[in-house]
């Protein structure tokens, strides 16, 4: 494998904030703002941003609602997402495959 596969990675996935935030919702259907925010231990603005650059490039949905009188925001990742998602872990896979010593 040569070094542009390192240059295929998805960049708005790469970003390691953005990374767990993707992470976190491949492994559950939808999470509250504040269950990501407590789990990854982020300022309310850095996820804000980081969720924002998810939902604009089409890989996250963010529902906003209401929970008795209190407003509830759950981010869920979409199918396009989870595609993408699946691919930048592929890629992850084969790189290390490629770079692993032959005798291991």
């Amino acid at each position: 494998m040569n070094p542009e596969s390192f240059q295929q990675l998805d960049r708005v996935i790469h970003e390691k904030g953005r990374l767990a935030i993707m992470s976190l919702l491949a492994a559950s259907p939808q999470l509250s703002f504040t269950e990501i925010r407590g789990t990854l231990g982020m300022t309310d603005g850095n996820l804000t941003t980081h969720i924002r650059a998810l939902q604009q490039e089409g890989y996250l949905a963010v529902t906003k609602s209401h929970e008795g009188s209190r407003p509830l925001t759950t981010c869920a990742l979409t199918s396009q997402g989870r595609q993408a998602f699946a691919a930048y872990i592929s890629l992850l896979e084969q790189i290390v495959q490629a770079h692993r010593p032959q005798n291991v």
